[in-house]
């Protein structure tokens, strides 16, 4: 009997059903709903009452059922709370529903589970992979079956394999695999390199057959991906904490008026038993106040109504609407628009602080395209000089050439067609050393299959420069140089590896020379030049270091002679080295060091395509203080070199930082190190915005940045990487990717948001406050995942800066004015306790407190939520400063809610007392006094509407056509209902209902009504409106200056325009050192990779490849703007912008005029 410990290990036996059953091991369905049919009731109502305030009306609800206790009707209260409920309950169903769509996985494309691989279509097991939704690279790999197993390649000997894998038990380590196979009694090792993993695309390779060892959750890609989590927004959970607080002030009125109703009724309520009692009867005073208590409590609730939360349901569903019908945000090229897929996020999108953003697929396209080379000092550049040029035309000369490639410099073709010795040798080295596969379907049709697109992108170059590569076999080389196929003899590949930072091979050409052609980094490489090569090295330098600031991907390239003497010595010390069994790669190292010397020819330069506007966003986004970290599988060299293309890194930065110790020691070491350079100062507070002294970057490993994240050392990496303006790690994991967000949410307590496209960002999605799907190339996993999708990443300065800034400023106004106008409203029956014997008798009439929040002040507070804006979305994008005070959380705190609770209690006061002081005395033009509870009711009622409209309109800063029927509809709606409730009709049908016949047309008939109403609504409005403008013309803000420049005269246009102010996009040079880039190289490549080629097992009868090569990127409009420096003046009324070149003339001008 064979036993199994789950924890420990896993055992899979091939064919046998039964056996595998037997440990119960997760199927392959995944969930990544929330909800379903059986649990969707209990879990949704218990995410519900996690809202304070719907616990707290179901505790009135309960209330309000004791008859003894309660003056209002149980049906004011959950008529209210079924409707939130409901509301919230199909909202949150959609939104699940959405977010968890059925995909198809496609049949031998998508790996579906973690499989052992055991045969293939290919010779030797081979197997080609792309790991895209894993890593980010879309870069075929290769991986490699058993060898025993390899030839299971018909449906009968795959049916009679009964071999059993003892495995490592599920775990999210993606470059780790621990097993072995028994099978006919032996045993085989298992490693990474025999692994399929869940989330691979097959590439390449007809069909291929494999066990499956991890299947559904347990599958490494679902261990990388995390949890689900409720998200919920930093003004929910303020929300929460309001609450409270309110629900503590509402006790504290309660006892304020109970310890009134005890005192009343000891004192004078006693002799009022006799014709008014108890029913039933209560004689002690103590108990009355007990019950006083309670009835308070429900009359005061208001103070916090339900319909709070479902005005905020329907605001954040508006939001998610505009974002969805945005055309600005809708990529016309795929035809996807951006949407929301939940609607409880949109305010938080306006106080983001970090971006953490994936690379491969979401700022680049991963298109690699030759841009530039420098040969024997000549530099030659693929650019455009003018739109009447158009692309050289390749195919005259050269039959082979790639119709999609384009380059413009005809220098360099004519240097190739008079036979340019260097030129030659410098396409040939092209032509040659890679380890690209071809593939010729049909004369003059290749299919190149290459490793990276780095090595695909130059054999192309090579190839339409007339240096075709063919085919290759373990040992030959075939080419096509100039229309003649040369066939070289391949001696060896001397491979590629992070630290040797270059590849090479050595080839025998028809002649029987041999030479030694090699590419790799730059510094690397000129280490090993020959001291007669000086003159041609600093030539080279300083191409390198133009094309390095252009943000390309530098190469260099360099050969040597070999004689034979020298080939045999140093062939037989290289196949000792490669048969050594104990350090095996430094002796390899060390040959290779032996030979690869005395060697140049020149440089390439390639253009990593980033997605258009990538570069403008991230600008805008910096100046808007948001912080972006790229996070990414892919190499370090590969990452620096896209932040430069994107400007996240420049030549200016004081320092880049670059992380890679292997220790614990060695990590923390670098980081002290790097400490006093970026934080001089001390640390802000964390709810304060990074004062970052200088322009610092760091870049830091995979196997590094595990070391960053441990218990121990979180807070000196954190204190590092927040006081720098970028940072960039690389080589991370998926779950590596989850634990930078998770640590920048518990030491930062910022707004964070995600941003990427794979499988491998999933769970950096689901971590981060927000997370954000691009829709690519590398499958929908990260949309399904998110909480916002779009087609491309510049839509992420629109959803932050228009979107995020305008849901945040609208639900702050709102709440704002939603807790003055209850407080207002509640307010009035805490001061008339005082008046009635603290008897708990309401001031208005229980129909005038239901509708007041539902039909009377509900619809003009939610057009204000839905459609208000201070500055258009243009000024919005123009200036990204006005993004700063969700950051800073201004619009709406703590500061800021007291300030509206102090107002509406202010405004209560004054409607109770003005009403009381004027109506107490006052009389009809009968004579009949005008002081009784009705006239005072409807008074009062009529004024709090009133005021409480004059005060949104105040607060609208964008008026709609929705926001003037809203206004003027709730005012016309409330004396229409007011009159028909005091109506003789509604008397006649229910006239035990509606015992005030006539009372409210009486009231406002009356002129010293109206006169009251007058004076309470200007006693109430002009106060505020003092403040206001002694705040605007004191301390205005940005937003507030742009709106009065906008009232009095057209703006000019901000950007590439006359002027621009404070905040703006601002221009600040790039600067051209190159110096600090030069450690970043174009060589995405795989190790081992060359040992495969040579070893003959890569070959194979047939296949398919790919190769997608575009148009070179265009220049964006923030490189044009950058290269000018302007200077900025704010001056009270006036904002003014001037180029420094014309300061002299500026002054000038401002002399004359002034005499």
């Amino acid at each position: 009997l064979i036993t199994c410990n789950k924890s420990e290990e896993r055992r899979v036996r091939a064919n046998d059903r039964e056996y595998n059953e037997k440990f119960q091991y997760a199927s392959n369905c995944i969930m990544t709903s929330k909800y379903n049919i059986i649990t969707f009731l209990p879990i949704n109502l218990f995410e519900q009452f996690q809202e304070v305030a719907n616990t707290y009306f179901l505790f009135l609800l309960i209330l309000q059922l004791i008859p003894q206790i309660s003056s209002l009707s149980w049906f004011t209260t959950i008529v209210p709370l079924a409707l939130v409920l409901s509301i919230t309950a199909v909202k949150d169903a959609t939104d699940d529903y959405v977010s968890t769509s059925l995909t198809t996985i496609f049949y031998n494309i998508y790996f579906q589970a973690d499989l052992l691989l055991l045969s293939s279509s290919e010779p030797h097991g081979l197997c080609y992979i792309e790991t895209a939704e894993l890593d980010g690279e879309t870069n075929m790999k290769v991986r490699q079956s058993v060898s025993v197993t390899s030839e299971l390649g018909d449906s009968n000997n795959l049916a009679s394999f009964d071999g059993e894998v003892v495995c490592e038990p599920p775990n999210n380590k993606l470059d780790r695999f621990c097993g072995t196979l028994y099978w006919r009694e032996k045993k085989y090792p298992l490693t990474n390199q025999n692994m399929l993993l869940r989330g691979c695309v097959l590439r390449n390779t007809e069909a291929c057959y494999g066990l499956v060892i991890f299947a559904g959750p347990d599958t490494k890609l679902m261990q990388n991906s995390g949890r689900t989590k409720f998200k919920r927004t930093s003004i929910d959970r303020l929300m929460n904490t309001l609450v409270l607080w309110i629900f503590g002030f509402l006790v504290c009125m309660g006892v304020i008026l109970a310890v009134g109703n005890a005192v009343w009724e000891r004192e004078v309520g006693s002799l009022f038993q006799s014709y008014l009692p108890w029913d039933p009867p209560v004689d002690n005073f103590l108990f009355s106040a007990f019950l006083s208590f309670w009835s308070y409590v429900i009359i005061l609730n208001t103070v916090v109504p339900i319909s709070l939360y479902v005005s905020v349901e329907v605001i954040r569903l508006g939001h998610s609407y505009f974002i969805n019908w945005d055309q600005h945000m809708f990529c016309s090229q795929c035809n996807t628009a951006a949407e929301a897929r939940t609607t409880t996020l949109n305010e938080e999108l306006g106080q983001v602080e970090y971006i953490f953003s994936d690379k491969t697929g979401t700022l680049t396209q991963n298109i690699m395209i030759f841009n530039k080379c420098s040969i024997n000092g000549q530099t030659y550049v693929t650019e455009s000089l003018g739109p009447q040029l158009k692309g050289l035309d390749f195919t005259p000369f050269n039959p082979l050439a790639d119709p999609n490639f384009c380059f413009y410099d005809d220098t360099l073709l004519e240097s190739v067609k008079v036979g340019d010795l260097h030129t030659h040798e410098f396409f040939r080295l092209l032509s040659l050393c890679h380890t690209v596969m071809s593939e010729e379907k049909s004369e003059g049709e290749l299919l190149y299959k290459a490793q990276s697109p780095d090595e695909g992108a130059l054999v192309t170059a090579a190839r339409n420069f007339g240096f075709v590569f063919r085919s290759r076999t373990p040992g030959t080389i075939t080419t096509t140089e100039m229309g003649r196929p040369v066939t070289y003899t391949l001696l060896a590949i001397l491979d590629f590896n992070n630290i040797r930072k270059r590849m090479s091979v050595i080839v025998r050409n028809p002649e029987g020379k041999i030479r030694l052609y090699c590419k790799g980094a730059d510094t690397v490489l000129f280490e090993r030049l020959h001291p007669c090569n000086q003159e041609l090295m600093n030539i080279t330098s300083d191409h390198l270091n133009e094309y390095a600031a252009d943000g390309l991907r530098t190469l260099a390239l360099a050969y040597r002679d070999l004689s034979e003497d020298e080939w045999e010595t140093w062939s037989e010390s290289h196949r000792c080295a490669d048969k050594a069994t104990d350090c095996r790669e430094d002796r390899l190292a060390a040959t290779y060091e032996q030979i690869e010397q005395d060697m140049l020819l020149g440089a390439t330069a390639i253009e990593d395509k980033l997605q258009e506007g990538v570069p403008e966003t991230i600008a805008v986004l910096s100046l808007a203080n948001i912080k972006i970290w790229v996070l990414t599988g892919d190499k370090q060299e590969t990452a620096v070199n896209i932040g430069y293309s994107c400007k996240m890194l420049t030549d200016d930065m004081t320092e880049v930082f670059i992380i890679s110790g292997h220790t614990v020691q060695s990590v923390r070491q670098e980081l002290r190190s790097k400490q006093p350079q970026c934080s001089p100062s001390p640390p802000p507070p964390p709810n304060f915005m990074e004062n970052i002294s200088g322009e610092f970057a760091l870049v830091i490993n995979g196997h590094s940045l595990a070391h960053a994240l441990e218990a121990d050392m979180e807070r000196e990496f954190v204190s590092t990487a927040c006081a720098c303006k970028a940072v960039i790690c690389c080589r991370v994991t998926p779950l590596q990717k989850a634990q930078v967000v998770e640590l920048i949410k518990k030491h930062k307590k910022a707004v964070t948001l995600a941003i990427g496209d794979g499988a491998n960002d999933v769970s950096m999605i689901k971590s981060a406050h927000i997370g954000v799907g691009i829709s690519g190339q590398e499958g929908i996993q990260a949309v399904l995942a998110s909480d916002y999708s779009f087609a491309q990443f510049r839509f992420l300065q629109r959803l932050l800066l228009v979107h995020g800034r305008w849901s945040y400023l609208r639900m702050c106004r709102f709440l704002c004015y939603f807790f003055y106008k209850n407080f207002a409203f509640t307010m009035v029956h805490f001061w008339f306790g005082f008046f009635c014997g603290f008897s708990a008798q309401t001031v208005y009439d229980q129909y005038f407190i239901t509708l007041y929040n539902i039909v009377y002040t509900s619809l003009p507070v939610l057009a204000m939520g839905i459609f208000d804006q201070d500055v258009p979305d243009q000024r919005s994008l123009e200036y990204p400063k006005l993004y700063e005070p969700g950051q800073l959380n201004l619009l709406f705190n703590k500061r800021q809610f007291f300030i509206c609770i102090a107002q509406g209690i202010y405004t209560s006061v004054v409607l109770f007392f003005v009403p009381y002081a004027v109506l107490s005395d006052a009389t009809q033009s009968t004579g009949v006094p005008l002081a009784d509870y009705q006239t005072f009711a409807v008074t009062t009622a009529t004024a709090l509407v009133i005021v409480v409209s004059v005060q949104i309109a105040l607060d609208t800063g964008f008026w709609t056509v929705f926001n003037h029927v809203f206004v003027w509809g709730s005012l016309g709606s409330y004396f229409t209902i007011m009159f028909a409730l005091h109506s003789q009709t509604l008397f006649r049908i229910f006239p035990n209902q509606f015992h005030f016949v006539g009372r409210a047309h009486s009231t406002l008939m009356q002129p010293v009504v109206w006169l009251t109403i007058a004076l309470a609504t200007a006693i109430c409005t002009v106060p505020v409106l003092a403040v206001r403008f002694l705040k605007l013309d004191l301390k205005p803000q940005l937003s507030d200056t742009l709106v009065r420049q906008k009232k009095r005269k057209p703006l000019g246009r901000s950007v590439g325009g006359a002027w621009r102010g404070k905040g703006s996009v601002s221009e600040g040079r790039l600067g051209a050192r190159g110096g600090s880039r030069r450690s970043g190289y174009a060589f995405a490549h795989q190790e081992g990779f060359g040992e495969l080629i040579t070893s003959g097992k890569n070959m194979r009868l047939s296949s398919l490849a790919l190769a997608t090569f575009a148009s070179r990127h265009s220049s964006s409009w923030i490189d044009t703007l950058r290269k000018k420096k302007h200077t900025h003046r704010f001056d009270g009324d006036r904002l003014y912008t001037y180029s420094t070149c014309h300061n002299c003339l500026w002054l000038m001008v401002t002399v004359i005029m002034n005499g």
